[in-house]
């Protein structure tokens, strides 16, 4: 049985999409700062909202593949897991260097460095990719809610 969502809700998501989108488009250029993340929360939003938003995401160029890997077998390429981790190392070098060395500090790189991990703990191809497998037929059924 499917539920309509509320009016409210549905602004609410609405509000979220919207906001992690222009979030993750200015960390495009911002660095340390996540764009992927944003861009998930705001696809995974603007399903629940806004089909336009939801449609203008899947069509993207840049973010279009970004969210079919990630629907199809939570990948992260190895060229944006080596970008990540490079952003990282510079921002923390810059962080050390910069700020005074208190516990916020240590804090954001202990961040950091658990998130690098978990990106790294992604698989790079998705898992039917070697071959027409259930895996891949799985996959193709999956919703667009499915993340």
């Amino acid at each position: 049985m499917s539920r309509t969502p509320s009016k409210l809700s549905q602004l609410l998501f609405a509000l979220l999409a919207y906001t992690s989108l222009a979030i993750g488009l200015v960390a495009i250029v911002v660095p340390g700062l996540p764009t992927t993340e944003f861009i998930l929360l705001a696809a995974w939003a603007a399903t629940r909202s806004s089909p336009c938003l939801s449609a203008w995401l899947e069509n993207h160029r840049l973010f279009g593949p970004m969210l079919h890997n990630w629907r199809n077998g939570k990948v992260i390429p190895r060229r944006a897991k080596v970008g990540a981790t490079v952003s990282m190392l510079l921002c923390a070098g810059l962080m050390l260097v910069i700020l005074d060395h208190r516990w916020p500090v240590y804090l954001a790189l202990a961040g950091m460095g658990l998130g690098n991990l978990w990106i790294w703990s992604r698989p790079e191809q998705t898992p039917g990719s070697g071959g027409e497998g259930a895996c891949s037929r799985w996959a193709a059924k999956r919703s667009p809610t499915d993340f």
